[in-house]
Order: structure tokens, then sequence, then C-alpha cells
């Protein structure tokens, strides 16, 4: 009975989430022009917390039947570090077609030079830093009730203990979709999947030292640069580093569609979410540094995974700014503001991800920032690391 009513009462809260759902179509836009303070909602290829999916799904999909790609890489990328020379420019997002109010208005930011990760951190250098130091990262760790109901409204009920169990956020496509709001008819959460096992237990990454470790929280992220003495890059470093000397456009290439042309980056080309045809090369992780890097020597700044940085994550962040006054090296708001999830922490992460596609997710634009819990692990969820000089 008890259990009943949590599944009820979470599904509830699921549903309010999911209808406001934020997938690119022709009503987006017109809420975009318009300038409309409700576009302060989620893009179902990335915003999803696992507090969501574990009270809402009773068998948390822990025997889910899931491909496992293997593909062997002889190469093993491992620290390489690009400097990033400071300046000015405009941060935001520079057309309305795709962008997110979140994203508005254009303000004017300086960085100062650092050095940043040529590309995404990977399994095998997240395996060195584990092997030196013991560390296991938060989807491996049994959920604590008492840190987790801290993220939720005031009196939800204890699930039971089995949904507390380690797991992480799995994509899984399916065959057909009612809809593009609903996103639990692709995201699960899979008890035993983590960074060794990013599609679940039976999955592993033998032969994938190349690819970009995923079902990385933002603690797990953290704890790793500063073992290699770095930090996470703030969103402005990022930004910066994206447009790779670029002024103005809209994607570390320029503004070419990603569709357009020779591939540019590893992303959804296809019907999200149903069918990936793989122009690219790849149905869904690729290795680092298969695609041309952007002016700055920068690897997979677009698509492949998303990447957490440092700064929370506040939907209104960007109205703070005065747009012709400059502000120097910015860190981010002093805490989140999220209006959907007001209780779970959130970063920000950029970049986007295989999962991406014009017709719903199209943030494999150099000014997409979206929220990310901060104790939620996902298979298209990554990060890379920068360095002062």
């Amino acid at each position: 009975m008890i259990y009943s009513k949590i599944n009820i009462f979470f599904s509830v809260i699921v549903m309010h989430f999911t209808l406001f759902s934020c997938y690119n179509d022709k009503s987006d836009s017109i809420k975009i022009n318009q300038k409309n303070d409700s576009i302060n909602n989620h893009n179902s290829c990335c915003e999803n917390s696992r507090n969501n999916f574990l009270l809402n799904v009773p068998d948390a999909h822990s025997d889910v039947e899931i491909s496992n790609h293997d593909t062997n890489f002889i190469d093993v990328v491992t620290d390489e570090m690009i400097f990033i020379e400071g300046g000015e420019f405009m941060m935001g997002s520079v057309e309305e077609r795709f962008a997110l109010q979140r994203e508005f208005p254009r303000h004017r930011v300086s960085v100062t030079s650092f050095f940043m990760d040529a590309h995404e951190v990977t399994n095998y250098e997240f395996k060195k830093f584990v092997q030196e130091t013991g560390y296991i990262t938060v989807a491996e760790k049994q959920i604590d009730w008492n840190d987790l109901k801290k993220q939720l409204p005031p009196n939800t009920p204890k699930p039971n203990d089995e949904q507390l169990e380690p797991g992480s956020m799995v994509f899984i496509a399916p065959k057909y979709v009612r809809n593009l709001i609903d996103y639990s008819q692709w995201w699960y959460w899979i008890k035993g999947a983590n960074w060794k096992h990013p599609q679940g237990p039976e999955s592993s990454i033998e032969g994938k030292d190349n690819f970009p470790v995923v079902h990385i929280a933002y603690k797990d992220a953290l704890a790793y640069s500063k073992w290699c003495g770095k930090r996470l890059p703030t969103e402005a470093e990022w930004e910066w580093a994206a447009r790779g000397g670029l002024k103005n456009k809209i994607y570390p290439w320029g503004n070419e569609l990603v569709d357009d042309g020779s591939p540019k980056c590893n992303y959804w080309s296809g019907v999200f979410p149903t069918s990936n045809n793989a122009r690219d090369g790849f149905i869904s992780l690729a290795p680092v540094k298969q695609f041309p890097p952007n002016g700055y020597g920068l690897y997979d700044m677009a698509g492949n995974v998303w990447e957490i940085c440092a700064d929370w994550f506040d939907d209104r962040y960007y109205e703070s700014f005065e747009r012709f006054t400059k502000v120097m090296d910015p860190k981010g708001p002093k805490t989140w503001s999220y209006s959907l999830e007001p209780y779970d922490p959130k970063r920000v992460i950029r970049g986007g991800s295989y999962l991406c596609n014009d017709s719903y997710c199209s943030s494999y634009r150099v000014s997409a920032r979206m929220p990310h819990s901060e104790e939620t692990g996902m298979s298209h969820t990554g990060f890379r690391c920068v360095r002062d000089i």
C-alpha cells in the first residue's frame, strides 16, 4: 500500500516535468522569439534526474535487455592539453531558431588564458585515477535516503530499499514512441550501470579505453580534476574555448547545419529516438578525436557526450548581466535555481551529446546550456578539465 502511494505520487511529479518538455518544434520557436519566461523547461535528452526514476519505476528496469556494441580501438589517448589564450566575446546565443530562453540575453565576457584538455576524459584516464586512489563513483554507491530526501519535496515517503540500490541512467532506443515529451520511453534507471558497466551489469568497457568515460556525477568529475591537479571549466571558459576563435557563430565549426556537408560531430542522424542511421559513422558513443578539431585544436566540443562544468545552473542567470557591461571571468551564480526541480542541486552541462538532433535537441550549439543533477550519472554525460596558467 505504501509503495503504491509512492508510485502514484511520483507519477504525478514526473508527468508534471514531462509536460514542460522543450523539444524543438515550431511552438518553441514562437515562445523563444517572444522571450517567454515559461521556457524554463526540460529537454528530455539530458535533463533527467535519478530522483524521478528511482521513485517512479517499480523494478528500476534492472532486467531490460540492452545490446552492447563493442568496438576495439588500439590507440589510447592520454593526458593532452591545449593552451587557450584569453579574450573577450559575446556569450550567449546569436540565433533564435533552436535556442532556449536560458541562452539570452547575450552579454560581454572576458576570460583569462588557461589550458584545456584536448578531448573528454577517457575510460583509460579515469581507470588510472580509480586504480591509484580506490575512488568509488556516485553510481557505484548505495543511495543514502537521508541525502536523497533533501533533494525531494518535503514529506516525501521513503521508497523501498531495492530502489536505493546503486545504478545510473541509461538510454535505450525504443522501437516506437507515443510522443517526444515522455522521456521515460527511452531513459531507464538501470541497477548496476556505472562507468565500468555503461549499459548495465552485463556490459563492460573492455576494448574501449579510448571512449569518453560516462555515468559521471559532478562529485566524480570534481574528484578526478583535483587528483590530476586540474579543475572543471567554468561555462564561460567552456564557451570561449568551444568557439575556437570564431565570432558570432552557432557551432564550433561555423554556421553550417550539422546535417550539411561532411560529418562534423557525433550526433543523432535520423529519427530521434527510434532510428539512428549512423551518418557520422556511429550509432552511440564514439572514441575521442574522431572528428576534426575546432580552431583551437579541441576535439568533440559538440556532440558525443555532455560535459560537466563548475557552475551552478540558474535558468535566468544571464538576465543578471547588462548587455554592454563586460564581466571578467564569471564563475556562475552563487547557487542553483531551477523551477521544475527546486530541491535538486543542478550544475551546468555543455556541448550536447550523440543523442542531439535538430528535430529535438540541437544542443551541439556553442551557446546551449542545460541543467544536470549533481548526483545523477547518465550514459551520455562525461567531462573534460582545465588548468590555470
